[in-house]
């Protein structure tokens, strides 16, 4: 795996997340992902899609910065600061946060199998 190749889903990912782009995310979230958010609470490969099919997230604007990668045998882990600006459910979701995501290969393509995010003060 190269640190390239990381670096372009992560490109993806954060183009699907910003587009709303469930098929895509579909493919790159793995079925069993756990993902913590920054209040605590754990979600699923479902409830993320189903946030974004239902139009309850919307994101206005992404954008992502000192990103670290570092890359174990078949598996990737990305550390990234993003700056985030958008509705939840037509609340207000804006903030800087430090996401931590775990990419790993699988015969068809890289996913994503497990993320946590904090808010930066």
């Amino acid at each position: 795996m190269k640190t390239e190749t990381v670096v372009n889903v992560e490109i993806e990912l954060l183009a699907a997340i910003k587009k709303a782009d469930v098929s895509v995310l579909e493919k790159i979230l793995h079925d069993d992902l756990l993902f913590n958010l920054p209040d605590g609470n754990t979600i699923t490969k479902e409830f993320d899609l189903d946030s974004y099919r239902s139009g309850k997230m919307k994101i206005d604007s992404l954008e992502a910065s000192d990103q670290i990668i570092n890359i174990i045998d078949d598996t990737a882990v990305v550390a990234v600061t993003v700056s985030l600006k958008g509705t939840f459910d037509n609340n207000p979701v804006k903030g800087v946060f430090r996401y931590i995501r775990v990419w790993k290969q699988f015969e068809d393509n890289l996913k994503v199998i497990a993320g946590s995010c904090v808010a930066l003060q």
